[in-house]
């Protein structure tokens, strides 16, 4: 078990009103496991996300990453664990224009305070093992969308993670790269053994998903499950 969300709630001002985003939300995603989380926009899912990250403290609720409960953990504790533990793809890959692509996943080595030369080898079998193989000298404007965000979940996993969360993979994807990339996350969640929790609004490729659940008005319910 890798992360555990329990009766989570978030809320925000809005004016004189007070707006729930997330609404007594428990969700429990294994080692292994491909939880994609759908909804109209404005739903929570976000805000579910952010809090699953630590990037965002709930008003009341859990969160349990790696057996680890973070409610305790001050802001530096939260870091520490967010660099050991979690990986993030966020919806633009972000790359550094004048770093290649192995570049890209050294500079977040750089960043765990890892020696960047002993790293390299590990970095550029990464970049194999998502299918850019040959290509890890090239930079961000000499690859495609679809595998820049190759190069973002690579530099996700370079902290070998208990937990990926993945914000909108496809979004800027045509269908046949959008369905490649969501095939690659549930390829990686089972060899990787992470804890995986992917939002999307692209309900066409959940079939590679272990479990789909949906967000609206800040609750979560089940839609399927795929195991």
């Amino acid at each position: 078990m890798s992360l555990v969300l329990t009766d989570l709630r978030v809320t925000y001002p809005d004016g004189d009103r007070v707006l729930t985003a997330v609404d007594e939300v428990t969700l429990q995603v294994d080692a292994g496991q491909l939880v994609a989380v759908v909804g109209p926009s404005g739903s929570g899912k976000s805000s579910l996300l952010a809090v699953a990250a630590t990037l965002l403290r709930p008003d009341s609720g859990r969160v349990v990453i790696g057996g680890v409960d973070t409610g305790g953990l001050s802001a530096a504790g939260r870091a520490r664990l967010r660099l050991a533990e979690v990986g993030i793809v966020f919806q633009q890959p972000n790359l550094l224009a004048s770093l290649t692509a192995v570049e890209q996943i050294l500079a977040a080595h750089h960043m765990r305070g890892r020696s960047v030369r002993q790293q390299r080898r590990a970095a550029a079998e990464l970049l194999a093992a998502v299918g850019l193989d040959g290509k890890q000298h090239r930079r961000p404007h000499q690859l495609s969308g679809g595998e820049r965000q190759r190069v973002n979940i690579a530099r996700a996993l370079s902290g070998r993670p208990s937990v990926l969360l993945v914000d909108e993979p496809t979004a800027a994807l045509d269908h046949d790269r959008g369905r490649q990339i969501v095939e690659l996350l549930a390829e990686i969640t089972r060899q990787h053994q992470v804890a995986t929790v992917m939002v999307t609004h692209d309900t066409e490729h959940l079939e590679h998903a272990d479990e789909v659940v949906e967000m609206r008005d800040g609750r979560l319910s089940a839609l399927s499950s795929h195991r």
